[in-house]
């Protein structure tokens, strides 16, 4: 699957979007809001107004995707804070998908190495 990449980028919009927009509303949050390109490769992840149904937009090197999921019962734990956009590695980005919330979890010291930077 796509989130297996450590070298991926997501970024989560942090208020709630249209998720009835499609690739090109999408795109238009992706410029606007995030400040990113939506052809970049990279995941661009938003959330409904209740939050229990999460649009994730991504380019696979022949064209946009979007992947889409709604929960039967409860809500995502999405991040808040000030910004309007939040980038988040795929390990956070799972248990965000899996309902765990990310502000009680805690983060052992790991070895990071500085992100590469895209040059396309």
């Amino acid at each position: 699957m796509w989130l297996t990449s450590p070298a991926l980028r997501i970024f989560l919009a942090r208020q709630p979007a249209d998720l009835r927009k499609s690739f090109d509303g999408l795109c238009g949050l992706v410029r606007d809001v995030m400040k990113q390109e939506p052809t970049s490769g990279h995941l661009f992840v938003f959330r409904n107004k209740r939050a229990n149904r999460v649009k994730i937009l991504y380019f696979d090197r022949t064209g946009l995707a979007i992947g889409y999921k709604r929960l039967e019962l409860g809500n995502f734990s999405w991040p808040s804070g000030g910004e309007s956009t939040v980038e988040m590695n795929s390990a956070e980005m799972m248990l965000l998908l899996e309902g765990i919330e990310l502000a009680g979890a805690k983060r052992r010291k790991r070895l990071r190495l500085p992100a590469v930077e895209n040059r396309s």
